[in-house]
């Protein structure tokens, strides 16, 4: 059976923020993983992808509440800061996908010169010294340096750098587009009369 305008509004918006809560935790998890088992040792990092995914967890959390109740000042504040994440999600991807060889280059030696931590994660991973230039005479802990064998780490990110660089553009492009999506879906639905209330009740 078909559904009314309200209710297939109201399923999709439920169905679209569930999807946000499942990304929300799916990226406190992983981060909180990498944490336990040392992949990641810089607390910068970690705290970044966990502060993102609490901050998209209680958006979405305002975004199902507000669909199920149909609040009108809820749906209002979730679909302007939703608008709001899709500029600059909708930015950052855009610019990820469009950024060429040497501004990957800038940006990756200044990400490494800026965390001492991120060093040490990277040579560690990669097996690999330094950035440009692999100094014996200081401290690496990759498995190569006793050895004197370490190749620059610089060689092994750029290999790395486009392909991570559209990947993530890619799915932050696809998910800007499912944020613009629950703009409109919000509009739509904030804008409709719940079929329960009053037929003389304006919303």
């Amino acid at each position: 059976m078909a559904c009314s305008g309200f209710t297939c509004s109201k399923h999709s918006l439920c169905a679209l923020n569930i999807l946000y809560v499942m990304v929300s935790l799916l990226m406190i998890g992983i981060a909180a993983w990498g944490k336990w088992f040392g992949l990641v040792s810089s607390f910068q990092v970690v705290g970044g992808v966990i502060g993102v995914g609490v901050f998209l967890f209680f958006v979405a959390l305002v975004g199902l509440i507000g669909a199920v109740k149909h609040h009108q000042v809820l749906l209002f504040f979730y679909m302007i800061i939703l608008f709001m994440v899709f500029i600059v999600q909708f930015s950052v991807s855009s610019a990820c996908l469009a950024i060429n060889k040497d501004q990957q280059e800038q940006l990756l030696e200044v990400g490494w010169n800026n965390s001492h931590t991120t060093q040490r994660d990277v040579e560690k991973s990669l097996n690999c010294c330094g950035f440009y230039h692999v100094d014996n005479n200081g401290t690496c802990d990759a498995a190569c340096f006793p050895n004197h064998s370490c190749s620059p780490c610089a060689e092994h990110i750029q290999a790395h750098a486009g392909e991570v660089l559209r990947f993530v553009g890619g799915i932050g492009l696809f998910f800007s587009f499912t944020e613009i999506l629950g703009v409109w879906l919000t509009y739509q639905y904030r804008n409709q009369k719940d079929p329960r209330a009053n037929p003389s009740a304006f919303l």
